[in-house]
């Protein structure tokens, strides 16, 4: 089997899905198809060298495919500008038309007029519709043409002309209004800039275009410019606004070997670097695919909306044809009134309006949570978000920074302590305690060591000055003894706090205590507090001892928390809380991957650059910020009340104008209104999604109510650095379309 993608620049409508899928469905050699109507894309998994035969089969239905080479990321494109010299002139003729027939002028003169106007703009409504026809499908198209064909025999030629003109306007205002959905994404592609500046083999800089960049070259930016590959910085050092794939609006500064992203901006400086993907591997075009396979992919809602309308067409149709014969056969209605009211029926029974409002909510979704750092991997992530019930996170490198930092340093009698000279022996070993302390000084001058002696599970000593000094644990105090009762106290009050606790002494005894620990990351708090706003509980699981995950939980106000867990104890925890609801679990490491697999939605955090996060996790956040969850969670829930929004305006309009039809109340006019308007109207509704309703730093969007603290997004703790999380290694990786198929 082979995957064959193609672009079909007139798929833009339910009605030539249909169309299609009938056709190549019945192809003996084609085993699956995947439909992405927001870029017109249609994804074919087909026997190998039967690529011409589906080929065939598309252009048999009045449609022109594009193959599409590799797995590029697709952009859509626009559709073929309207005749709208031709529209405009048919409109003129049939308000012409009407003006005749009021005039009382000879029936010949409307019926010429009307007829002029649907050749100037129906003809292709025609084409398309006799195609449908033709095979065994009664679209919106086929609708029409039945509809205008059977008001001109009845003898209503100027209606016939206006409905023709009303029904093209409003299509192509729908065609329009369904290109801002598709823009929103083809913009992402827009980010990457079309040039960049190589240098080559002889040290000469040139511009080239950015699709040739390949790993190893190096590639100089100025100050203003679009970065255009994925790399790490050899030269140089500047500030970069990576807001386009991280969503975090402050610029980060970069160094010698600091990662950049493509499409990423160079706020000051000029640097130098290193190219580690080539356009096509970049992280933007990973997230650019990842957001057309989750847009082409069926959301739960989609899928019962799909069902609901291979039942609902037929049993209108069914409708309208009782409509034209029962009244007359049974009491003598005039023929002609009882068509006209079944041609009404059949415009509106066309479901487009209902079939188009999910995927255009999905995709504004998606997009919008794309332009915020988040990448959700499918629809069906993005609805059951709302559902959530408990949150799950890994503590280290998620809630924390991963990275053991000083936290205290305090004399045993109350007098001050010199850091410097603390700091100086801690420089010396490479144990992480130690390097912590080191650190905490922040990187002023140190003073010289003589005489330095590690002591294996103890701690070190050393000559400062001519005076010799010791750093360790309890077990050295006891050795030396210099275990009094105010040092055990002071010790034991910061192991209670789930930090690990060292001593300072000389050879008189301890001078002073120090505590290191994994500090809280400063959004951790917000990101607790905003998620309990929404009535999301938390969960925190940790392979870290009790006193630490209960201090860190504390200190964060998480509803539960679990230390000394294991892989398969996090599996069970979750496991614990599924009767709840459905169980979301935050992590960044392999450890983490039972649980992430079993979780209802698993999230990854800092998936900017890992293709393993990107590719394997339900919801990857592009940056380490966990407030971005709570953000996810409140899109999910705005996003499916817009679903429910347009359902329920598609289904009630149609009811409505369906009642009216049946009472002889609907004109033709109306029934175009009735199902065009209602598709413009969804489709308005679903693009709100693209604007952000609050503008806020701690995710107080999408109608998001604030956190009931006004300390969000602070902590007590300060950190001497972060580290990047490592991206999620999840083993429920998502099989793609063609293994899928082959398989089956």
């Amino acid at each position: 089997m082979t995957l064959t993608r193609m672009r079909i620049g007139q798929m833009d409508c339910p009605t030539e899905e249909t169309l299609l899928r009938k056709r190549l469905g019945s192809l003996p050699c084609v085993s699956d198809m995947r439909f992405d109507l927001m870029r017109r894309v249609l994804s074919v998994i087909h026997a190998e060298g039967t690529q011409d035969q589906v080929l065939a089969g598309v252009r048999a239905v009045g449609m022109t495919p594009e193959v599409l080479a590799g797995q590029a990321p697709v952009t859509a494109r626009p559709a073929d500008k309207p005749r709208w010299k031709l529209l405009a002139m048919a409109g003129v003729l049939a308000a012409l038309a009407e003006i005749a027939h009021f005039a009382g002028l000879p029936a010949a003169v409307p019926a010429a007029l009307a007829i002029a106007a649907v050749l100037a703009c129906g003809l292709n409504t025609y084409r398309k519709g006799w195609i449908a026809v033709r095979n065994g499908n009664l679209n919106i198209n086929a609708l029409m043409s039945i509809a205008v064909t059977g008001a001109a025999v009845i003898g209503q030629w100027p209606e016939a002309a206006m409905v023709m003109f009303l029904f093209n306007v409003a299509e192509q205002i729908e065609a329009r209004s369904l290109d801002r959905a598709r823009n929103a994404v083809r913009g992402l592609l827009d980010l990457a800039p079309p040039n960049a500046t190589r240098r080559q083999a002889d040290g000469t800089w040139i511009e080239v275009p950015a699709a040739e960049l390949a790993a190893g070259d190096v590639v100089r930016v100025r100050p203003g410019e679009r970065i255009a590959a994925d790399g790490v910085v050899t030269a140089g050092r500047s500030s970069v606004d990576q807001s386009a794939i991280t969503g975090e609006s402050m610029p980060a500064d970069k160094t010698t070997g600091d990662p950049v992203y493509a499409a990423t901006v160079n706020a000051e400086g000029s640097f130098e670097y290193r190219v580690t993907a080539a356009a096509q591997d970049t992280t933007l075009a990973r997230i650019i695919h990842a957001v057309e396979q989750a847009a082409a992919s069926r959301a739960p809602m989609q899928r019962f909306i799909d069902r609901f309308s291979r039942v609902y067409t037929p049993a209108v149709v069914v409708i309208a044809v009782l409509a034209a014969c029962v009244p007359p056969l049974l009491w003598g209605q005039p023929w002609a009134e009882a068509i006209y009211r079944a041609l009404a029926l059949l415009i509106i029974a066309c479901p487009c309006a209902l079939v188009i409002s999910t995927p255009v909510s999905i995709v504004s979704g998606l997009t919008a949570a794309s332009r915020r750092g988040i990448l959700i991997k499918g629809g069906v992530y993005l609805e059951n978000g709302r559902k959530l019930r408990w949150v799950a996170f890994d503590k280290t490198g998620t809630l924390t920074h991963g990275k053991p930092a000083l936290t205290e340093l305090r004399g045993i009698d109350g007098d001050g302590v010199d850091l410097g000279l603390v700091a100086s022996l801690a420089a010396r070993s490479d144990h992480p305690v130690s390097r912590a302390i080191a650190l905490g000084h922040g990187g002023g001058p140190l003073r010289e060591v003589a005489d330095f002696t590690a002591l294996p599970g103890r701690g070190i000593r050393g000559r400062i000055d001519g005076r010799q000094y010791h750093l360790g644990n309890r077990r050295l105090m006891r050795e030396q003894g210099w275990d009094t009762p105010a040092l055990t106290a002071a010790l034991e009050g910061l192991e209670a706090q789930g930090k690990t606790a060292v001593a300072f002494c000389d050879n008189n005894g301890a001078i002073a205590v120090a505590a290191v620990a994994d500090t809280v990351r400063a959004e951790s708090r917000a990101a607790i507090e905003n998620l309990h706003a929404l009535g999301v509980r938390t969960l925190m699981l940790s392979g870290d001892n009790m006193a630490a995950v209960g201090a860190i939980a504390s200190e964060l106000g998480i509803s539960d928390a679990r230390g000394d867990q294991l892989p398969q104890d996090k599996l069970a925890a979750l496991e614990a809380h599924t009767r709840d609801g459905l169980v979301g679990m935050v992590g960044d490491g392999i450890n983490d991957a039972p649980a992430l697999a079993r979780a209802d939605i698993g999230f990854a955090m800092g998936a900017a650059g890992t293709g393993t996060a990107i590719e394997t996790a339900d919801v990857a956040l592009m940056d380490d910020d966990p407030r971005k969850i709570a953000e996810f969670v409140a899109l999910s829930r705005a996003t499916h009340r817009v679903l429910v929004q347009n359902i329920v305006l598609a289904l009630g309009i149609k009811a409505v104008f369906l009642v009216l039809a049946l009472s002889g109340l609907a004109t033709l006019w109306m029934a175009v209104f009735a199902d065009v308007g209602t598709s413009l109207l969804v489709v308005a509704n679903g693009l709100r999604l693209l604007k952000p309703r609050i503008a806020g730093r701690t995710g107080q969007r999408y109608g998001q109510k604030p956190a009931a603290s006004s300390a969000a997004g602070t902590a007590t703790a300060t950190a001497a650095g972060a580290t990047t999380a490592s991206a999620a290694d999840r083993t429920n990786e998502s099989k793609s379309l063609l293994t899928r198929s082959t398989s089956q």
